[in-house]
């Protein structure tokens, strides 16, 4: 097989060969998934495992026939699509001819087990939580939500030797001293609160240094490891505790890339490269120390700084985050401006930066406080906020 680096770009170039063409955004439905798993061939075997609180179905698809078996689910948060999407630009893949060869490996090495949209219901209206107003990766213990007591059961009835997790995080997250947005982000999470290694979390942390030497080229210094801080009630510790190697997958945020359509070719890269991985027992030759040079995520990232403002007699900049609300029955968010810090934020980095000399702003300057200014130079508004809300094309 080729070397992996040069495959990932050769597979971002051919991506429109496999790529869902109905998925454009982030706000997918329950519907649209229906839709596409109706469309799969028979080799991937379906499923109902059962439904959500709403009553909307959960399939179990199922590919490959290998002696390997690995869990992939996606959505437990109804707003972070990027997984899902991912997953069926994989199915895809899966059946390229393009790619037969890779196909092939992971068919005859490994039986795939998906449980794509967890969260079916808190897709359709795009929020985090589930229709009882509960986090999902939260209720691990409890299992107060139907879609966390079928997704606990899937992984006890197959008991897959690898486990991948699928969420997107807050495009806020960036990577430590870099300024750059966290695009992906990774984590074996742990099983106890001392952190403690074992052999099930190493295999994990073996598989995602596979996975970043694979995409580091690609994604150079947008890739963060997520904190490890132990949470009892989240699935990933408590699978990681029973002895499937957890691998988190989190997408972040890129430039210019709102609905994510950039980072899902990523995402699956992430995906497909730590697939392979275990296939073909690369991760067992890697060196352990990789997984501890991932840079940590940290939160030095604004959505929008404006530096060199001259205001009441200073000159400062300012840093602005947005937070987004949806709409449109969940088809939509509507982004809110949040004033987050002012003063000497030169050090800081953002997803758009606005500088140069005569800047003049007017208007509320409070910290905290959504944003109600209007910025200008030479008497011309150049950007405009009104409670929040921008009034001008960013």
């Amino acid at each position: 097989m080729r070397n992996h680096n040069m495959q990932a770009v050769d597979i971002l170039k051919q991506y429109g060969q496999f790529i869902t063409p109905e998925l454009t955004n982030r706000f997918v439905k329950h519907a649209t998934v229906v839709k596409l798993l109706e469309q799969l061939p028979t080799n991937f075997r379906q499923t109902k495992v059962g439904e959500s609180h709403q009553k909307r179905s959960l399939q179990l698809i199922q590919w490959g026939r290998g002696p390997i078996d690995i869990f992939l689910w996606s959505q437990m948060h109804g707003d972070e699509a990027t997984g899902t999407m991912a997953i069926f630009d994989l199915f895809n893949f899966l059946q390229c001819p393009a790619f037969q060869d890779i196909s092939q490996e992971l068919e005859k090495s490994c039986t795939l087990h998906f449980l794509p949209m967890v969260n079916p219901d808190g897709a359709e209206m795009f929020t985090r939580r589930s229709a009882q107003k509960i986090d999902i990766n939260r209720d691990y213990l409890q299992t107060a939500t139907p879609e966390a007591r079928l997704l606990k059961s899937i992984r006890e009835q197959i008991k897959p030797a690898f486990g991948f997790n699928l969420h997107d995080q807050s495009t806020l997250w960036s990577v430590k001293k870099t300024g750059n947005p966290a695009t992906l982000s990774f984590l074996a999470p742990p099983y106890n609160e001392a952190l403690d290694i074992n052999v099930t979390r190493k295999n994990a942390m073996l598989v995602i240094g596979d996975i970043f030497e694979q995409l580091n080229p690609l994604l150079p210094q947008q890739i963060g490891l997520f904190d490890d801080e132990y949470e009892h009630r989240a699935f990933g510790d408590n699978f990681q505790a029973a002895g499937m190697s957890t691998i988190l997958i989190e997408a972040g945020g890129l430039h210019l890339d709102e609905e994510k359509q950039e980072i899902r070719k990523y995402y699956f890269l992430s995906i497909l490269s730590g697939l392979m991985s275990i296939a073909k027992n690369n991760y067992h030759h890697k060196n352990p120390d990789v997984y501890h040079t991932i840079p940590a995520n940290n939160k030095e990232i604004f959505h929008l700084l404006v530096h060199n403002l001259v205001f009441e007699g200073t000159t400062l900049s300012i840093g602005l985050c947005y937070e987004e609300e949806p709409v449109q029955n969940g088809e939509a968010v509507c982004q809110s401006y949040i004033i987050q810090d002012i003063g000497d934020l030169r050090h800081l980095g953002a997803y758009r930066v606005l500088e140069g000399e005569g800047l003049q702003i007017t208007g509320e300057i409070d910290i905290y406080k959504p944003a109600n200014f209007q910025l200008s130079r030479d008497g011309e508004i150049i950007m405009s906020f009104k409670n929040g809300i921008s009034q001008s094309k960013l």
